[in-house]
């Protein structure tokens, strides 16, 4: 293959996922998968004024229910947030008819949904109107500049915060993400190489925030499951790339390492480019992506990637509420799509939004979790979240789930 061919295909750009800090989710049972009536209260949202009556509301207002909820999303600005905003605020609308039209379930809650802007104080501007509007739970938004923000609000007045970032940096306590975090994705893919008889490991990663926040991750998974780094590797630009490949090659060649992380989507075919380059053979290691491989074609489509693995959430969730969706709406939606959705169901949930108080840490942190659109899921008392994730495995043109969800 001659070198010219490289260049086509070499993409040094974050992906979309790691700027927003993001992913994508069958419904949330009426039950939610806990046991609610063993579960006390204690540290949860506000309530309503002492007569009953709400403050009249800014924003596109949703059902009738006695529990304000508010959602904030980027509906202006940057175009690549709106698509996204829109998308989610259009799937929050889904979850609403939803509830609306199901007699086994409660309307609990009136959505109010606000535009934040693509900036972190348009998010701060947003959760304090929540706040003065009696919002008993904010959901969004969706930046992880813009979580902290107005997770500083809501913390401030008393309120829970549910964020979409996929970045740990902005969890706290009394401020969750529902995201596949990094940390997570990297362990669940790595435990599942070790359990295949893997023990050294090598990764490459951009030298940017992303890179940063995947290698911390990779580093904390190696030494929680007691595996070897043989080599960690970073590349800003194709120079430095194939510097790393000239370096990495004599070391995989000689079999001192059996596992290469490659978590970048848009970068990764470029490598498997230069892996086949340098003679290292296809299958002789075995590669690791990231969640963002997911769906990707260009890296399903990329040869070397035969019998590669990543970790994803179960798809079944989306591909349930396309057809919805693009009937209601038109369009493709986004794959965040899905976690406004379960967001909605959740903040509906009655153990929750009718409890006192209402939306309770000690509810929201229950060890047994809940099942969203994008399977099971539950918050840590720290803010983060765990989802439970399958193994896929690249066959020619596609992937296979080899190894069931599990958290």
């Amino acid at each position: 293959m001659e070198r010219a061919s490289i260049s086509r295909s070499v993409n040094f750009a974050v992906s979309r996922r790691a700027l927003l800090g993001g992913l994508s989710l069958m419904a949330l049972s009426a039950c939610s998968g806990m046991d609610f009536g063993s579960l006390g209260g204690g540290g949860g949202g506000g309530s309503a004024p002492a007569d009953g009556t709400l403050p009249t509301a800014q924003g596109r207002t949703i059902g009738n229910g006695p529990v304000r909820v508010a959602m904030i999303l980027p509906l202006s600005g940057d175009p690549s947030l709106t698509d996204v905003g829109t998308s989610m605020a259009n799937g929050a609308q889904l979850a609403m008819e939803y509830i609306a039209g199901n007699a086994a379930m409660h309307d609990n809650i009136t959505l109010v949904i606000k535009d934040t802007g693509s900036s972190a104080q348009g998010a701060a501007a947003a959760a304090n109107q929540a706040v003065q509007e009696s919002s008993s739970l904010i959901l969004g938004p969706l930046k992880a500049d813009q979580v902290t923000q107005a997770g500083g609000v809501a913390r401030a007045a008393g309120i829970p915060l549910i964020g979409f970032s996929n970045n740990s940096g902005a969890a706290q306590p009394g401020v969750y993400l529902l995201n596949v975090l990094p940390e997570q994705e990297v362990r669940r893919s790595m435990a599942y190489a070790k359990a295949q008889g893997r023990r050294a490991f090598a990764g490459i990663f951009p030298s940017n925030a992303y890179g940063q926040i995947q290698q911390s991750a990779f580093q904390q998974a190696a030494s929680d499951l007691g595996v070897t780094i043989v080599g960690v590797y970073n590349y800003a630009d194709e120079t430095a790339a194939r510097a790393v490949v000239a370096q990495l090659t004599p070391t995989l060649l000689a079999g001192q390492i059996d596992t290469l992380f490659l978590p970048d989507r848009a970068t990764a075919p470029s490598f498997g480019v230069l892996l086949e380059q340098a003679g290292v053979p296809a299958g002789g290691i075995l590669i690791v992506g990231s969640a963002d491989w997911n769906n990707d074609q260009s890296v399903l489509n990329t040869p070397y990637f035969v019998g590669a693995i990543f970790p994803a959430i179960d798809g079944a969730g989306y591909q349930a509420i396309l057809p919805l969706y693009t009937q209601r709406f038109g369009g493709t939606p986004h794959p965040f799509v899905t976690l406004a959705y379960t967001a909605v169901i959740l903040a509906n949930v009655s153990a929750l939004s009718m409890g006192t108080p209402r939306y309770s840490q000690s509810l929201l942190t229950s060890a047994g979790g809940f099942n969203g659109r994008d399977g099971v899921f539950k918050f840590l008392p720290d803010g983060r979240s765990q989802y439970a994730l399958v193994i896929k495995k690249v066959v020619s043109g596609g992937a296979n789930v080899v190894d069931a969800a599990k958290i």
